[in-house]
């Protein structure tokens, strides 16, 4: 099945990857227009999504060095791309040793509301459910999770605990059960399946010949920033469907392992060339006018 990138996931991505600059200045308007055009996102849909993700506090009005129009991230949503960025460009092996965290809450019936809004954070930020109300994770996640319950004014209804799984099933059987490991396969395959033959086409097309994508050679900077953005928006969500567990707890052909490498080998190709590609727009010199 064709992944379906929205206009505004990949507004995020990209603010992600390239609009979060040291002074924290507006990107343009005309600048997202321009960029998410060779997405294949018309100029509408960029401005409806753009004012939702202003209505959720997310963006911010404001006014770019030459006085055009622009949305600078918030407070709030640096804060989120900071903590994404722990999860998307992880490098670090997990460990058994590390342990877990749980999350046990109990909502009175009056706010059931937010129960169903503490199980629907606790899943995006990889939680599997070990019993009815216990939630649980791998132990690096806690600042996380703790920072996500405040900022969304659910902790008065969660206890946090760390520790040890110490039986009676075998730790490995016990994770089946608490994540749907087959769905969290399927994610990675189909991941693998996009974006695999990119890195391939990428790794194998000499600069000069035909690079991958409709027209643009290899190095070219358009190229670079579409396949990597498209990558980004894909791999993104990624470390939170799947929480990453120790490999001795995962099946000996998990396909995470591979969706990881060829995630890092296209950041590492293509960032830096796509960000020639942004560089002028940011600054207004590829906008046209």
């Amino acid at each position: 099945m064709a992944e379906q990138h929205t206009p505004r996931s990949l507004i995020v991505s990209l603010y992600g990857a390239y609009g979060r600059t040291p002074d924290g200045s507006p990107m343009p308007v005309a600048a997202l227009i321009r960029l998410l055009a060779v997405l294949g996102v018309d100029a509408p849909s960029v401005r409806s999504s753009v004012s939702r993700l202003k209505r959720r506090g997310l963006l911010l009005p404001g006014r770019t060095a030459d006085g055009a129009a622009g949305y600078a991230l918030s407070d709030d949503a640096r804060r989120l791309l900071d903590d994404g960025d722990r999860r998307i460009y992880a490098r670090t092996e997990p460990k058994l040793s590390e342990g877990w965290v749980l999350a046990v809450f109990s909502v009175p019936e009056a706010e059931r509301h937010k129960r169903h809004l503490l199980r629907s954070r606790l899943a995006r930020l990889g939680f599997g459910t070990a019993a009815p109300g216990v939630w649980i994770a791998p132990a690096r996640l806690y600042d996380e999770t703790r920072n996500a319950l405040e900022r969304l004014e659910l902790s008065p209804y969660v206890d946090l605990f760390r520790g040890d799984h110490l039986g009676y099933a075998a730790t490995a059987g016990a994770v089946a059960r608490w994540w749907d490991l087959p769905a969290i396969a399927r994610l990675h395959e189909d991941f693998l399946a996009a974006h695999e033959p990119v890195l391939r086409a990428w790794r194998a097309a000499p600069t000069g010949a035909d690079a991958p994508g409709d027209t643009a050679a290899p190095g070219d900077a358009e190229a670079a920033y579409r396949d990597y953005l498209l990558v980004l928006d894909s791999w993104r969500r990624l470390p939170y469907a799947d929480p990453v567990l120790p490999a001795e707890l995962l099946p000996d052909d998990w396909p995470g392992r591979r969706s990881a490498e060829v995630f890092t080998a296209l950041h590492e190709l293509l960032r830096d060339r796509g960000a020639e590609f942004v560089r002028p727009f940011l600054s207004g010199a590829g906008t046209g006018g």
